[in-house]
């Protein structure tokens, strides 16, 4: 992916009558999944190691800290959403045990084989689905745990998402999202030097794209904060929805059960 984002012209945003963000961009709807499809395409052979970079190894302990609060126990059945290149789902394997499952679901193809590859690398034969969140391929009351890690804020329509999460769970069954988030405030100037100056160099020398990575930046500021995506996921059903700050606000940890 090259070239700098511009705003869309009015032949773009006459596609459709509703627009979405697509970072600081206001697009048609329809548009936003070719947009994020083409990040997560240009990235994907090089997200694990810019994971690293860009949190200095600190995303392994959020989704380790994900992992232990979701309390996956062996026979258990749990759906990975936007599962990219495996780490959850890779861990959810190691706790089922041969009598659970663990699908990894991803809606790019590109991200999707990664986290398969890796999969088979490992040892685990799991299966996969490329699937759009919003219309997931599952009978209702299918699984004991849900989770979506970093891939919520990506979505045109996160409502909709998140009732599907919860109707592919299981009465008790519970949903876990790891997103960015609302930053403590003092840090907030640190912060925005780093994510729209830093991080935009470091995707160009490491992943050759740095529009890729802007959008990142401009999508964590677009994404809703600590409280309203606790409102909004008790819109959607789900019940005793709490949250985790973690590293300052910088991601948080939501997690909802279905009553």
């Amino acid at each position: 992916m090259t070239g700098t984002f511009t705003s869309p012209d009015s032949s773009e945003q006459a596609e459709s009558g509703q627009t979405t963000h697509f970072g600081f961009q206001t697009v048609a709807e329809e548009l936003k999944q070719k947009k994020v499809a083409g990040v997560f395409s240009s990235v994907a052979n090089k997200y694990d190691i810019m994971n690293d970079m860009m949190s200095f190894g600190l995303h392994r302990l959020w989704k380790a800290f994900t992992i232990q609060l979701a309390g996956v126990r062996e026979g258990d059945h749990v759906l990975d959403v936007a599962g990219g290149t495996a780490d959850l789902a890779l861990a959810f394997a190691r706790q089922v045990g041969a009598r659970g499952q663990v699908w990894l679901t991803d809606i790019n193809h590109a991200m999707l084989l990664r986290g398969r590859d890796r999969l088979i690398d490992k040892g685990f034969f799991l299966p996969v689905a490329q699937c759009n969140a919003e219309k997931l391929p599952f009978p209702e009351s299918s699984f004991d745990c849900a989770t979506v890690a970093f891939g919520l804020r990506n979505m045109t329509h996160k409502e909709i998402a998140l009732a599907e999460m919860r109707r592919v769970l299981r009465p008790g069954g519970r949903l876990l999202v790891l997103e960015f988030s609302r930053v403590w405030k003092p840090l907030s100037p640190f912060y925005d030097l780093y994510s729209f100056r830093l991080l935009p160099w470091m995707g160009e020398k490491v992943a050759g794209d740095a529009d890729s990575y802007r959008y990142l930046a401009e999508s964590i500021r677009m994404h809703p904060g600590q409280e309203e995506l606790k409102t909004m996921m008790e819109s959607v059903g789900l019940a005793r929805v709490d949250y985790f700050n973690l590293s300052a606000g910088i991601v948080a940890v939501h997690r909802g059960y279905k009553i």
